[in-house]
């Protein structure tokens, strides 16, 4: 497989998600509306209150997510290999070095966060730095480093959000029935009204869920996009799928890590939680080690 055919694909595909994102977004809250009474009003009065509460997060995301996992700003006296080979492979892609952090944790593991390149910020565990070799390390920062570049991590940090207001919306909408039990629409009818409190309830139940499905999927297109991406960078695939087989061998946890920061990782950091099950495998923050490591084998 051509990996410029790879990379566009994958861009393709997580495109379309967030576009059907967007509308599934609309769609919830106009039926929420019409069901409290409201209808598109409601819509519009959603979407400002959602880009007010999402400017802070998304400003503040990448320090919050640092200070929960534990990680430390280290210098280059610190371990100038990791400086000169994050350096190096910066000034390939284009980039502005990132800053570099550490999490003091045996489970090789490595993240990037930032809103855009010139804030960005490349972190490994001292696992990782332990138990790979120069190359292999090289395939990881290349992954990491194109998460930056291709904008994944203002992306799922944009998804993160919506996910949330999606849940938020829900739960307003649950409250609402029970203190109000909504208003006749002044442009309809009780039975029309109705229809829509039903659907509104069906929503309310399911809408959080596809979500995160949602989420998750954008998530795991993204892993696929970085891996080849990197090993465009790199010019050498093997590296990445050599670092990618030695860190999900590994069955060790991070320690730090949890569901709300777990998909920024490059391997899922919940060692033991392999879905087999095709529906167990829509909850995956990850797409299955194997198969990115067959993809990269192949190019």
């Amino acid at each position: 497989m051509e990996i410029y055919q790879t990379i566009s694909a994958n861009k393709i595909k997580t495109w379309l998600i967030m576009f059907l994102f967007v509308i599934f977004i609309t769609t919830i809250v106009y039926v929420f509306g019409k069901a409290l009474g409201y209808g598109w009003p409601m819509v519009g009065f959603a979407l400002i209150l959602a880009g007010v509460t999402s400017f802070s997060s998304y400003y503040y995301s990448d320090k919050l997510v640092l200070a929960t996992v534990k990680a430390k700003a280290i210098e280059k006296k610190d371990n100038p290999e990791l400086f000169r080979i994050v350096e190096n492979l910066a000034i390939g892609d284009g980039l502005p070095k990132p800053k570099i952090y550490i999490i003091n944790d045996p489970s090789p593991n490595a993240f990037a966060t930032g809103r855009d390149p010139n804030h960005a910020v490349v972190c490994a565990t001292t696992g990782l730095l332990e138990k790979l070799n120069r190359i292999e390390l090289e395939g990881v920062i290349s992954h990491e480093l194109s998460h930056v570049k291709n904008y994944d991590t203002r992306l799922m940090a944009i998804v993160t959000i919506l996910v949330g207001f999606v849940v938020i919306a829900a739960n307003f909408f649950t409250r609402s029935l029970w203190f109000s039990g909504g208003r006749r629409d002044r442009e309809g009818g009780g039975n029309i009204q109705l229809i829509f409190l039903l659907i509104g309830i069906v929503f309310a139940i399911l809408s959080p869920i596809i979500a995160t499905l949602i989420q998750l999927a954008v998530s795991r297109k993204r892993e696929y996009l970085a891996d080849a991406s990197g090993a465009l960078l790199t010019r050498y695939p093997d590296g990445l799928a050599s670092a990618l087989e030695k860190i999900s061998a590994d069955r060790r946890p991070v320690a730090s890590a949890s569901n709300a920061n777990a998909h920024l990782f490059i391997v899922n950091p919940f060692r033991g939680k392999d879905a087999k099950a095709w529906f167990s495998s829509l909850f995956d923050t990850h797409p299955p080690v194997a198969e990115r490591i067959k993809i990269l084998r192949s190019m």
